[in-house]
C-alpha cells in the first residue's frame, strides 16, 4: 500500500511543480543571507517540501485518510532520499491507536433550565460541545449547573476554584485563560503571561478529575483564549480523535463544549445574574463558586470509530552514543478537507504545519550529509494527531523508542512564519531551560538574539507536541521565527503575525504563497543545526532553570537508582 502511494506521491510532486534555483520564490531571498548555510538548506529545496505538502494532493493530511497515507509515505521518500535510518527499531512508523468520536445529530441543542424557563443554545452559533468519553450515547438531564471562575486548582498559586464545593455529576462553567491575565497582576500566576492552568486541556481534565458531568468554557475574548471562536468552529468538524482509555486511562468528561461570550451572557441572565460581574469578581482572591440555580441538558449521539494513525520517525545513528538522542519534531497533521465548504475546501496548512515540516527536512539532510556523524543520534520525529490534542506526541512518550533519561533535549518547530530576516528568533514560554542559553549563544554567532513570545497569554508553549515531553521531565524548547524584521522592524512582524491568525489560522486560506521570502527562516533553519549539533556532542545535558514546574520531573528521572536492599 505505503510503496504504491509513494509512486503516486512523486508524480503529484511533479504534478504540483517545484521551485528551482532560478525562480521568482528562490530569488526573493537574493538579498543573501549573512550567515553561511549548510549546503542542504536552501530556499529551493525548503519551498518544494512546502508547496507538495500543502497541496489538494495531500487533502489537508487529515489522519486517518488517504491523505494520511500520502504524507507520511512521501515524507518516507525524502528520508530514504537523504540517507537516513527508520527512527523505531528498523521501522519508520509508530502506530498509534484512535477513539475517534462523531457527532450524529449536529443540531444538538444546550438546554438551560431557570426560573421555571428553558432556553436553549444552538450548536455552532452559540456553543460548541462534544464528548470526550467513546459512548455512542451521552445524554445529560437536568445537570446543577455551577459557575466555577477559572476551573483552576493550582496549589503552587494558592488557588482552588473547587474549594468547598461538590461538583459530582454538575456542569461547571468556567473562563478560559487563568487568574494572572484577568488581574494583569504580575504577582498571580504569570500574569499576562499564561500558565498551564489556563488551557482548555487542563480545564477539561481537573474538572473530569473532580467528577462533573459537564464543562463549558466561555470564550471571553479572542486575546483570552489567543484564537477567534471560528479556529473552534472549524476544529470541531468531523470525527474528534483521542487515546483508547486502554493508553491513558485519566477520567473524561461526558460532556465539554465552549459558549460564546454572548451565549454566556444569556445563559446567566435567565438564571437571574450578571456574567460580566462574576467574570471580574473570578480574577480576584477570594472568590467562591457561585451556584447559578439552573440545570443543563445536552444529549449527543455519536458513532464511535477506532483508527490507527501513524508517527513518522527516521534518524541519523550516533557514532559513539547512539542510544542517547536529541530529538527535533514536528507534526505532520491538519484538518482535512470540508466538502460543504464553497470554493477551495483544503485545510492545505502550509504555515500550520507545512513550515515545521520543511525546516525538519532541511535538518535531516543537514545531518545525514555531515562529514564527521553527530557523536549521538539525532531523531527527526514527526507526531500524529497533535490538531487532536498532541496525541501523537502523547503516545511516544509514553512509549519512547529513545528511553527518556537518554533523551537529550527536544526542540519543536510548528506554524513558523515565512516574513524575511529579522533580528532575533523567539523563544515560546522564554525562561525554561539551558536550551535557550545555548540557542543564544549560536544566534549571537549570526549577529541576532533572542526575544519572548509577544502574546505570552495565548498560552502557546501548551500548545505544541514538546509540551509532552516537558511534562514528562526532558528538556522541552519552542523556538520560531522573529517578529523584529529588518524590514520594517517589530511593527512589522507582528502585524503579519496577527494577520495570520486572523485570516489563515486553520481555515483554508493557509496556503502556499509562491511569492514567500525564505531569507529569514533559512537563517533560522541553520541556527536549530548548529544548536543541534552542539547538542549532539557526548557529555552536553541542558538543564531546566531552577524556578521552572518541569525540573522535578527531570531530578526524579535522572537520579541514580538505589542499590537493591
Amino acid at each position: 500500500m505505503r510503496a504504491a502511494t509513494s509512486v503516486f506521491l512523486v508524480a503529484a510532486a511533479l504534478a504540483v511543480g517545484t521551485v528551482q534555483a532560478g525562480s521568482p520564490s528562490a530569488a526573493s531571498s537574493a538579498a543573501a543571507p549573512s550567515v553561511a548555510l549548510a549546503p542542504q538548506i536552501n530556499a529551493a529545496d525548503f519551498a518544494m517540501f512546502d508547496k507538495t505538502l500543502s497541496s489538494d494532493a495531500f487533502g489537508g493530511r487529515k489522519p486517518g485518510t488517504v491523505g494520511e497515507q500520502r504524507t507520511t509515505a512521501w515524507l518516507v521518500d525524502q528520508f530514504k532520499r537523504m540517507g537516513l535510518q527508520p527512527g523505531n527499531h528498523g521501522s519508520w512508523f509508530q502506530t498509534v491507536p484512535a477513539d475517534a468520536i462523531t457527532l450524529l445529530n449536529p443540531d444538538v441543542q444546550l438546554h438551560i433550565t431557570a426560573q421555571g424557563k428553558d432556553t436553549p443554545f444552538a450548536y455552532r452559533t452559540d456553543m460548541m460541545v462534544q464528548t470526550l468519553q467513546a459512548k455512542p450515547l451521552i445524554d445529560l438531564k437536568h445537570s446543577p449547573v455551577v459557575f466555577l471562575g477559572y476551573g483552576v486548582d493550582a496549589p503552587n498559586w494558592q488557588w482552588n476554584d473547587y474549594k468547598d464545593v461538590d461538583v459530582k455529576g454538575k456542569t461547571v462553567i468556567v473562563l478560559v485563560n487563568d487568574p494572572g491575565f484577568a488581574s494583569g497582576d504580575p504577582k498571580l500566576f504569570q500574569g499576562r503571561a499564561m500558565t498551564y492552568y489556563g488551557r482548555w486541556t487542563y480545564k477539561y481534565a481537573e474538572a473530569a478529575l473532580k467528577g462533573a458531568a459537564a464543562c463549558f468554557i466561555v470564550h471571553t475574548s479572542d486575546a483570552a483564549a489567543g484564537y477567534p471562536f471560528s479556529v473552534l468552529q472549524n476544529s470541531g468538524n468531523g470525527p474528534q480523535l483521542s487515546l483508547p482509555t486502554r493508553v491513558d486511562p485519566s477520567p473524561r468528561l461526558p460532556v465539554a463544549g465552549w459558549l460564546t461570550h454572548d451565549a454566556a451572557t444569556r445563559l446567566f441572565a435567565a438564571a437571574g445574574f450578571d456574567f460580566d460581574q462574576l467574570a471580574a469578581a473570578a480574577g480576584k482572591r477570594g472568590f467562591k463558586p457561585v451556584p447559578l440555580n439552573a440545570t443543563a441538558s445536552v444529549t449527543l449521539h455519536d458513532k464511535i470509530g477506532h483508527i490507527q494513525s501513524h508517527n513518522v520517525l527516521a534518524m541519523v545513528k550516533g557514532s559513539r552514543k547512539s542510544d542517547e538522542a536529541v530529538v527535533f519534531m514536528a507534526h505532520w497533521d491538519h484538518l482535512g478537507t470540508d466538502p460543504s465548504l464553497k470554493g477551495h475546501q483544503v485545510y492545505s496548512g502550509a504555515i500550520d504545519n507545512g513550515t515545521g515540516l520543511s525546516m525538519l527536512l532541511e535538518l535531516a539532510d543537514a545531518f545525514a550529509h555531515q562529514k564527521t556523524p553527530p557523536q549521538r543520534s539525532v531523531l527527526f520525529f514527526m507526531p500524529t494527531l497533535e490538531e487532536s490534542g498532541l496525541l501523537g506526541s502523547q503516545y511516544y512518550v509514553a512509549k519512547p523508542v529513545f528511553a527518556l533519561d537518554k533523551t537529550v533535549a527536544d526542540i519543536a518547530v510548528d506554524a513558523l512564519p515565512i516574513i524575511g530576516r529579522a533580528h532575533d528568533m523567539t523563544v515560546i514560554g522564554k525562561g525554561q531551560s539551558q536550551l535557550e542559553d545555548m540557542l543564544a549563544g549560536v544566534l549571537k554567532s549570526q549577529g541576532r538574539v533572542i526575544s519572548p513570545e509577544t502574546t505570552p497569554e495565548n498560552g502557546f508553549y501548551f500548545r505544541s507536541d514538546h509540551f509532552n515531553f516537558a511534562k514528562a521531565g526532558v528538556p522541552a524548547m519552542l523556538p520560531s521565527s522573529g517578529l523584529d524584521l529588518l524590514d520594517g522592524g517589530k511593527a512589522a512582524g507582528e502585524k503579519a503575525a496577527e494577520d495570520y491568525t486572523a485570516h489563515r489560522y486553520h481555515t483554508p486560506n493557509d496556503v502556499f504563497d509562491p511569492g514567500w521570502d525564505y531569507s529569514g527562516i533559512l537563517e533560522d533553519t541553520q541556527a536549530l543545526y548548529d544548536l543541534g549539533r552542539k547538542l549532539s556532542h557526548v557529555g552536553v545535558w541542558p538543564q531546566w532553570y531552577g524556578d521552572s514546574p518541569f525540573r522535578d520531573a527531570r531530578e526524579k528521572m535522572m537520579a541514580p537508582a538505589k542499590p537493591a536492599g
